[in-house]
């Protein structure tokens, strides 16, 4: 059997514009359903409000490289809390030309962590930022140990 695991980023308001800035980035298709869409507002017994309608229920960016992830707008009938560090997401490639071109895409409105390049440990391309959404990405160069 083989599985896939696929981030599945939680927002509050930003899934569409994190859906299209993750697509300006690597690519893909994105494909989404709003609240609306799902019939799951509040005025028809749904989770969201009539404000929240046009909002991501769920959302996602897929590319032929194999990149994707998954978005979702929590709700505000439910409770949210981003946290400080609850997950990075690592990218993980075999051509430093790509993971560079990742990384600059990523690195527009972003704090950068570390920055890209040798790691102390021997990882010959590692760097680390948060995105203008709040999420933590690692991007670094796959090497065989």
């Amino acid at each position: 059997m083989m599985i896939n695991v696929t981030p599945h980023l939680n927002f509050r308001g930003d899934a569409r514009s994190a859906l299209a800035f993750y697509q300006s980035v690597f690519g893909g298709q994105i494909a989404s359903i709003s609240f609306a869409d799902a019939h799951n507002v509040q005025s028809e017994g749904g989770l969201a409000t009539l404000e929240e309608a046009n909002q991501i229920m769920w959302g996602q960016v897929l590319s032929d490289k194999g990149f994707h992830v998954m978005t979702y707008d929590v709700p505000s009938a439910l409770s949210y809390d981003a946290g400080d560090k609850p997950v990075f997401v690592s990218v993980r490639g075999d051509s430093a030309e790509e993971i560079t071109t990742y990384w600059n895409g990523l690195k527009a409105s972003s704090t950068v962590i570390a920055d890209l390049g040798p790691a102390a440990w021997g990882a010959p391309l590692y760097g680390m930022l948060k995105d203008k959404f709040g999420v933590t990405w690692v991007l670094d160069l796959q090497v065989s140990y």
